[in-house]
């Protein structure tokens, strides 16, 4: 096991611990809404955006215990936002993580409500984070701003605007990119920053971008080439429904060769922060093997 993965793997275990102890104690009635939440959140997953942000909490000296209920919060967020992308008027999944989506085994109804119940869950947390000093509340305030209008759900929205858009415009891509993928990677990395003082905020803001840029187009290349066993999801989907996607717009051969060229973007950013940042290097690496 490399020392990627062992770290990985320590930030994934204790964050994992702590999930399971929120699932555990959540309480809401009636069951069916509890069932409904926790199912999705214990599907599992890589858990990219909670690692990241403690990786980045310790590598700037915040500390990864400081962050865990933001890395919670935005955990929550990230399950709700893949419920309601499942649903039959969004993208129409019947599988998330391998197993069947929220809608397949509790209906569109209760699914719509447990993506809602995640989202005002962790707008609580959040709230109780606050009550810690100012820079909580901004670091608050961060993530709700790019889970809302001007991030996550703009994206979305752009997404499903662009269904069938014969323009194939660019600069659209990177509004969708930057948006519905890019915004909760970016809230990942500038809340250690911002309960820091700001320190390397405008690097992390940007490396948040760029990750994000990167770990969707490695997805869109996984929709034409991936294996349903290794992710989970139905593949094929982009090209049968016209979404706007980087093989659509600048062809399956190009779209690898920019996965290089956002990854060499990545390391560029990462060598103006100092500290040991090896992760973050190997980081990009494991965003980019994705498509080994």
């Amino acid at each position: 096991m490399s020392d990627f993965d062992r770290t990985y793997k320590k930030y994934l275990g204790a964050f994992n611990a702590h999930l399971e102890k929120f699932c555990t104690s959540l309480v809401c009635k009636p069951q069916i809404l509890k069932d409904s939440l926790v199912y999705s959140l214990e599907l599992g997953g890589k858990r990219v955006r909670p690692v990241l942000m403690s990786a980045v909490a310790d590598i700037i000296g915040v500390g990864s215990e400081k962050v865990k209920n933001f890395a919670l919060a935005l955990e929550l967020i990230h399950t709700y936002s893949l419920i309601h992308d499942d649903l039959p008027d969004m993208d129409n999944d019947d599988f998330r993580r391998g197993k069947p989506s929220n809608h397949k085994v509790f209906g569109a109804g209760n699914a719509i409500l447990a993506g809602d119940g995640l989202l005002n869950t962790a707008y609580s947390l959040l709230f109780d984070e606050c009550f810690r000093g100012n820079e909580y509340i901004s670091a608050a305030k961060c993530i709700c701003e790019c889970a809302g209008i001007h991030g996550m759900i703009a994206g979305q929205s752009a997404d499903l605007l662009h269904e069938h858009d014969a323009s194939c415009d660019e600069e659209t891509l990177e509004f969708i990119y930057e948006n519905k993928t890019g915004k909760l990677i970016t809230a990942a990395v500038l809340v250690p920053s911002i309960l820091c003082g700001g320190r390397y905020y405008s690097e992390l803001k940007a490396l948040g971008k760029k990750l994000g840029y990167l770990f969707q187009l490695t997805d869109d290349i996984l929709d034409v080439e991936g294996k349903f066993e290794k992710l989970g999801k139905s593949l094929g989907k982009d090209k049968k429904e016209d979404k706007l996607t980087g093989v659509k717009v600048y062809g399956l051969t190009e779209s690898k060769l920019r996965v290089d060229v956002v990854g060499d973007d990545c390391i560029k950013i990462i060598d103006g922060i100092d500290g040991d940042t090896r992760f973050l290097y190997d980081f990009v690496t494991f965003i980019k093997t994705r498509l080994g």
